[in-house]
Order: structure tokens, then C-alpha cells, then sequence
């Protein structure tokens, strides 16, 4: 999924090539897509593109008379920038966005499409889609700390949560959670003041240098290899590689059709997690420290 630093890399580029220009032309080929009805999608035609932000892990296109496009681009949509007019992809593909200087495809990289696209007017319209989440970002410890406490939840969960914290999703929330030292299972009501600010700072810290190596990569050009499994990543996809910290192999817990990535030395104190598929396999027979793991790999 596209979080706050891939997501900051769309709204870039975007800027770089829709802003200021009219929106001439929408091709959408996907029924799915498109979540509301009024004002009709038809009406963003001929409008320019006044500005693009984020919101939480949207892409907003302001458009002239405050009217806006906003896209969630769930776990798999992606933004292509193609030459005006360029067709749209049969298979995978939901729709094109027409402008005089070039198109904007987009484009759902799984079978399942869920990207969506919501046509408001008006900026209170427009907030209702915002799901409130902290901006970490530009927050304060103390704010920080309220967030995460106001519910006991896992950390893995409040870190996802986009009414607790705005724009982290699974992959960067591993990245968080191995250099932060924490279980994915810890829960926020257990935490020691020390554990939330070094979270706090390393959240920040995470953030703010995985949104600048996106800058770098892609300069001046559109962004054209968004994923959630970055070769830079140093838990998040790495499942059985050398944790860059400790060197001992990164662990997974499965669940439904994610992951979640963790290092059992630095994070759960030598403790591997149960993970459900082979919990429910292995019963009490599952290994519950690295060295029994790797006794039963060798067995």
C-alpha cells in the first residue's frame, strides 16, 4: 500500500505535471471505482488542477470552484504518467485522466481492484474523508503519546490505525518497529514513557528519510516503481534475510493475505511469534525462541 512517503512521492510528481493544467478528458473502465455520485464525475471536466496534497494515505486533485477528485489507492493502485491520449490497459487497469500535456493512468496491480475515487465539493465535504489520524510529522511528543494511549492496542495495529496515526501502513510500520526495538504485539497500554518517545523519534526519523530517498530516486521525474516491498527495506518483505541490526533472520507472522515482519532478537527479546498458519500445524509443537526454530528447520 502506498503510505505517507510513497504517497508524498505521487502528490509530487503530480504537482510537477497536472498542476496548472485542464483536465479535459476522463476514461474510466472500472465501475469500482468511482464511490460517489454527486456531483457527477462528468464535472470535473474542463476544470484545472489548482493543487495536490494528502490526505492520510489519499491523493487529492483540487480542481476550480472547490471541487475535488480523491483517490485511495488501497494496497495495489498505482498512478502512471503516459503520453495525451494514451489507451487505456485492458486487464488492471481503472481509468485514464486526459490533459493537454499528457495522461494520467490508473492502474490496480492485483485482480481485486478496491482503489477508489470519491468526487466532493466543497472543503467540509472534503474533511469528512479525512479519518483523523495524528499528523506525526509536524506533532508533538505529547500529542504523540495521547494517540497511541487512548486505546490498548497492539502496536502493529495503532501504528496501521488511520484514526490513531495518519499514513503508516504495514510495510512501514515494520520498518518503525524493528529500529524502534518493539514487538508488533506490544500493547500501547503497557508502554514505559521511554518506549513511546524513542517510537515517537524514530517514526519521525523513518518517515522523513524514507520520503527523501523517494525525492532522490526519482528526481524530476514521475514516479514510476511505487512498492510496498522496496529493496532499501530493512524488515518489511525480508522474511528469513539477515536483520541488518543483528543479523539474525527476520521472522513473519501471516494473516490473511499480509504479513508482518519483525527481527525476534531486537525486537521480542529471542521470542519467535506465533504465526497462524503454522501454529494451527504445528500446535504445541511450535518453536518459541530462534534456536528451536532453527532445530526444527535442520530437522
Amino acid at each position: 500500500m502506498p503510505e505517507l512517503p510513497e504517497v508524498t512521492a505521487y502528490v509530487e510528481g503530480l504537482e510537477r505535471t497536472i498542476r496548472g493544467k485542464t483536465l479535459t478528458k476522463i476514461r474510466v473502465r472500472s465501475p469500482s471505482l468511482l464511490r460517489t455520485w454527486d456531483p457527477p464525475l462528468r464535472s470535473a471536466e474542463g476544470r484545472t488542477v489548482r493543487a495536490v496534497s494528502r490526505l492520510g494515505k489519499r491523493v487529492v486533485w483540487e480542481m476550480d470552484d472547490e471541487l475535488f477528485l480523491v483517490f485511495h489507492l488501497m494496497i495495489t493502485g498505482r498512478f502512471k504518467w503516459a503520453k495525451a491520449g494514451a489507451a487505456v490497459p485492458r486487464k488492471r487497469a481503472h481509468g485514464a485522466f486526459d490533459f493537454p500535456n499528457g495522461t494520467v493512468l490508473l492502474t490496480e496491480q492485483a485482480s481485486h481492484k478496491r482503489s477508489s475515487l470519491h468526487v466532493v465539493l466543497g472543503r467540509a465535504r472534503l474533511g469528512t474523508l479525512d479519518p483523523g489520524g495524528l499528523e506525526v510529522l509536524t506533532a508533538t511528543l505529547e500529542d504523540f503519546a495521547k494517540a497511541l494511549r487512548r486505546e490498548n492496542r497492539t502496536l502493529k495495529r495503532a501504528l496501521t490505525d488511520p484514526r490513531i496515526l495518519s499514513g503508516i501502513g504495514n510495510a512501514h510500520s515494520d520498518e518503525i518497529l524493528l529500529f524502534a526495538g518493539l514487538s508488533p504485539l506490544q500493547r500501547t497500554g503497557n508502554l514505559r514513557d521511554a518506549d513511546v518517545e524513542r517510537l515517537f523519534e524514530v517514526t519521525r526519523r523513518s518517515l522523513g528519510e524514507w520520503t527523501r530517498r523517494l525525492r532522490e530516486e526519482f528526481g524530476s521525474t514521475f514516479p514510476t516503481k511505487i512498492t510496498a516491498f522496496h529493496p532499501a527495506m530493512a524488515a518489511h518483505g525480508k522474511f528469513g534475510e539477515p536483520c541488518p541490526v543483528c543479523g539474525s533472520p527476520i521472522q513473519r507472522i501471516k494473516y490473511a493475505n499480509r504479513e508482518t515482519n519483525y527481527c525476534a532478537t531486537c525486537q521480542t527479546g529471542g521470542t519467535v511469534l506465533a504465526d497462524r498458519g503454522l501454529s494451527r500445524l504445528l500446535g504445541d509443537d511450535w518453536p518459541r525462541t530462534l534456536e528451536e526454530l532453527e532445530e526444527l528447520k535442520r530437522g
